[in-house]
């Protein structure tokens, strides 16, 4: 290694030399950090996940009949089954899909209506298939619902995907709270149009239920007390047309128990020609029913038909009305169609209300409160969803990441007893993140999706932190014994030391590159390893170079012997 010891001698003897090696590792470390505000490289909690499954829901308009969800759903299942790479299909009409995780943290288990449906689309295994589930539903969502949705105007049809990261309702969560519910629900519209406006953002969807026209029967107690019929016989026709009841049971020898006998009138005569007040009372007069005296009664002489509005679902979080109104992301990071949708929220909505920014650097700091410019009312947009999830965990991980800082300097200045030297490994400790962030950027070049700066690749870059440290305290270690105890001068001194710590620091570096070879082609885990690799050798460089500068830099108290 004679060959590296002159050249960090030669390095170190010459100022412009010294200069120039500052000047390019400054130069690196705010290229690196800027190409995060500049979009080369995007940061997401998790990326993508290939999966041998997704789900399609299916949100007709509130109070759809069965009828009408199950020809929406009819509509998904004929382009699916076209799909090669689709194996078998299950529908389920009227209620979720046995829970899987994202069921279950979406909220599968509480469907008990009419207008919903799930559609669970099961896929040949991921190794055996070129396409991704993710590339699938990214290429299916958009003729799904271009084709599917105007069959019943207001619906909604999203598809799911197995969730890769944390237990969120969607990608991008807005809560909207107001008091007034008609109000809010106003607003809550203007903000799903925002978002669905917003580059980046799907299956857009503001739960809260849709007011509709529904018809109530009443029974008239004057009527049916001088037509001599009985409310038990009300109910029983009405429940036998519409929905259908036992009205007997039959006895088999090949069953030990009755087999009942349902009856229900066939779906063309319970249904309506068109949905209104004139043919619900004709369908009523259809049905009749014999008194005491032996004469048959039509219902609509004893029931009154009253037309009413739907009372919709009002929900509550921390004891305050509020709407949600959610979206996912489609092949991109959540934080940045949230800045876009926010920045836009910021300019319209200031037309009628008085918009606020929340201040700090608090959880809830893209919060946005409003304040409605004619009556004073106030509402407050939270945001929330795996995009918070995503902001704290990298708020969490950076928080770690001082924290290590903090204590590996603490640590050194016990050690060496001198600040200059405990702030040189420090430098170099941080100065790994320019390979990390690189390495992302350049593994975002190769590869055919985008390739994030994730949560994992975090994790990768706090672990260099220790690798970081033992190169440059070999570093020191060894220049300084070699001053203290042979005698030779500062310059010489560090590149002896440079020279003969480089071959270990090399080994370690390419046990580490290699181990984490396999971990860079994981869907999930690729961020610690690109974040290992390439942070290496970012900091194997800034140990052999960069660390011997600063180190000929220190003053020479610094290297003397302790006592």
């Amino acid at each position: 290694m004679k060959f590296f010891e002159d050249f960090v001698y030669s390095i170190l003897g010459s100022k412009k030399k010294k200069t120039l090696v500052i000047l390019l590792t400054f130069l690196a470390f705010v290229g690196s950090i800027m190409m995060l505000p500049t979009k080369l490289v995007l940061a997401k909690m998790l990326p993508g996940k290939s999966a041998n499954t997704y789900s399609v829901y299916v949100d007709a308009p509130t109070g759809s009949s069965i009828e009408e969800t199950k020809a929406i759903s009819e509509c998904v299942v004929n382009i699916l089954k076209h799909e090669k790479e689709v194996t078998d299909i299950e529908v389920f009409l009227g209620q979720g899909a046995p829970l899987d995780y994202a069921g279950l943290v979406k909220g599968s288990s509480f469907k008990r209506s009419e207008n919903v449906a799930e559609i669970v689309v099961n896929l040949t295994d991921k190794h055996e298939r070129e396409e991704k589930s993710y590339e699938m539903v990214h290429r299916l969502r958009p003729v799904i619902q271009s084709k599917c949705e105007p069959l019943k105007k207001g619906t909604s049809i999203k598809m799911i995907e197995q969730p890769a990261g944390p237990p969120t309702l969607a990608a991008i969560v807005v809560e909207l709270y107001g008091k007034d519910i008609q109000k809010t629900r106003k607003l809550a519209k203007r903000i799903e149009d925002i978002l669905k406006r917003t580059e980046g953002l799907v299956d857009v969807d503001a739960m809260m239920d849709d007011y509709f026209t529904r018809f109530r029967l009443k029974v008239n107690k004057e009527k049916l007390i001088k037509s001599g019929l009985s409310i038990k016989q009300i109910n029983n026709i009405l429940y036998l047309a519409f929905e259908g009841m036992e009205v007997a049971a039959k006895n088999s020898e090949n069953s030990p128990d009755q087999i009942p006998i349902f009856l229900v009138l066939s779906d063309n005569t319970k249904r309506l020609d068109e949905f209104s007040k004139e043919d619900l009372k004709a369908k009523l007069a259809s049905l009749k029913l014999m008194n005491q005296r032996g004469m048959m009664v039509p219902v609509s002489e004893v029931v009154d038909v009253i037309e009413t509005k739907n009372n919709p679902t009002i929900m509550h979080k921390d004891l305050r009305r509020m709407i949600n109104i959610t979206a996912e992301t489609d092949e991109v990071s959540q934080v940045y169609p949230l800045l876009e949708a926010r920045d836009t929220m910021l300019k319209e909505l200031s037309d009628q209300y008085k918009v606020e920014k929340v201040p700090g650097m608090s959880t809830y700091m893209f919060d946005l409160k409003l304040t409605d410019k004619k009556t004073g009312e106030k509402y407050l947009i939270r945001w929330d969803g795996e995009m918070k999830v995503t902001l704290d965990t990298f708020r969490d991980l950076g928080g770690a990441f001082i924290a290590a800082l903090v204590l590996i300097f603490l640590l050194m200045v016990v050690y060496y007893k001198s600040f200059t030297l405990s702030g040189i490994v420090l430098l170099g400790s941080f100065l790994s993140i320019i390979g990390v962030i690189f390495g992302h950027w350049l593994m975002d070049l190769f590869t055919k999706e985008t390739f994030f700066l994730t949560a994992t690749s975090l994790i990768g870059f706090i672990a260099l932190m220790g690798i970081s440290s033992r190169n440059s305290l070999l570093l020191i270690d060894f220049a300084k014994a070699l001053m203290v105890d042979k005698g030779f001068d500062k310059q010489r001194a560090i590149a002896i030391a440079s020279a003969t710590r480089a071959k270990p620091i090399f080994l370690t570096a390419a046990a580490i590159i290699l181990a984490s070879t396999l971990l860079a082609t994981d869907p999930i885990f690729g961020g610690l390893g690109v974040a290992l690799i390439f942070g290496t050798v970012a900091a194997v460089i800034v140990s052999l170079i960069f660390v011997p500068v600063l180190m000929h830099n220190a003053k020479a108290m610094d290297f003397k012997k302790e006592e």
